[in-house]
């Protein structure tokens, strides 16, 4: 996990920027007498926001660990698309 200064930030703001967005990691901004801050995607957020949606009930949560597993065993089905 990248951590880079609010001043160095500021003074490279879109570099930083940038490596965010291509790399799809978070970055750490550290910042004197302030709790240290992240900078995310809005593509990284809004997929652990679902993540934590999905997984915010035990029930779901457990039948997503299931389906993952006999993915993982292979026990796939194979299924045509409604619509295309």
């Amino acid at each position: 996990m990248a951590h880079v200064s609010f001043t160095d930030l500021r003074n490279n703001l879109a570099t930083h920027l940038d490596k965010v967005e291509a790399d799809r990691t978070e970055l750490v901004v550290t910042r004197q007498n302030h709790d240290p801050v992240v900078i995310v995607s809005l593509s990284e957020w809004e997929g652990m926001k679902e993540t934590l949606h999905l997984l915010s009930t035990p029930e779901n949560a457990r039948h997503l660990r299931e389906s993952i597993a006999q993915a993982n065993a292979g026990k796939l089905v194979e299924r045509e698309l409604i619509e295309p």
